[in-house]
């Protein structure tokens, strides 16, 4: 089956799918993006990862390229042309094609829209979280309003390529004062030596992560503590367990920071249980 992608009003084959050369996602960054799990068969927490997008959309003045319910009609198609049941989908919006100039165009200029799937193995993200991952930690180098999932990610790139040149699947932006913010592209949590969750709050510094805000529900079904408190790489060092959230990770256990083993090295049971019963929480809508 061939890849196709939607790119404003058009389904292509990926290989064609193409924007202006003067859009300004590619000029400026300018634009915001969104990923959605799928699995088997479903959106995973469609509803609350379309308002993030309204809120991102929001705070850079960007308007909607097109209404919500007909978003989600162009998301499903795309799904189901690319036989996606288990993938991911993306989304990314910028704020459209004009003379390159950094003030804002035209009012009249038209939002980009550009959406993508792929498809995933679930055996092979098991297999991972049945191993674990390791991380290295870099120093926050990114701008303020990380809260707004904007398309300029260099620093993560940068952040991603260190970890992989280490031999890590993840880098973890740290504080001046050694407090652990987040991961290039996750959340992280630790397990205190009692069984209590720690993850950073997110009213500003960090991504409210969607798939952050199910683990907390899932936590509470299991009835685990939740803690939102900023914590340092050295209690992440010496804590009980240490695991990443995201959508395109679900629940991922950490062995190792920088080095060092977390715990005995091995996946923990709270994480793996955290993991096992997320489907069970969130939103599943039919794509």
């Amino acid at each position: 089956m061939p890849k196709i992608a939607y790119v404003n009003g058009r389904y292509l084959p990926h290989r064609d799918a193409a924007v202006h050369v003067e859009d300004r996602g590619y000029q400026f960054a300018d634009g915001v993006y969104e990923v959605c799990e799928v699995a088997r068969g479903y959106i995973i927490d469609m509803t609350p990862h379309l308002d993030r997008l309204d809120r991102s959309l929001s705070e850079l003045k960007i308007g909607w390229p097109m209404s919500r319910s007909s978003l989600q009609t162009v998301m499903r198609e795309v799904i189901s042309r690319n036989g996606v049941v288990n993938g991911l989908v993306y989304l990314q919006v910028t704020r459209g094609v004009a003379p390159r100039d950094h003030v804002f165009p035209a009012a009249h200029t038209r939002p980009s829209l550009v959406i993508t799937a792929k498809k995933s193995s679930p055996q092979a993200a098991t297999k991972r979280a049945e191993t674990g991952i390791k991380v290295i930690t870099v120093p926050e180098n990114r701008w303020e309003r990380v809260d707004i999932k904007s398309v300029g990610l260099l620093p993560n790139v940068l952040a991603r390529q260190k970890a992989k040149e280490a031999g890590a699947q993840e880098a973890w932006f740290v504080d001046p004062d050694g407090t652990v913010k987040e991961g290039a592209a996750t959340n992280v949590w630790i397990v205190t030596k009692d069984g209590r969750l720690k993850t950073r709050p997110a009213e500003s510094g960090i991504l409210k992560g969607i798939t952050r805000a199910t683990v907390m529900r899932v936590a509470e079904k299991l009835g685990l503590e939740v803690e939102e408190r900023g914590f340092t790489v050295d209690e992440a060092k010496s804590a009980r367990e240490a695991f990443i959230t995201a959508a395109t990770t679900l629940v991922m256990p950490v062995v190792e920071i920088d080095g060092q083993p977390v715990a005995n090295g091995h996946p923990g049971s709270v994480a793996l249980s955290l993991r096992r019963a997320f489907f069970d929480v969130a939103e599943k809508i039919a794509a």
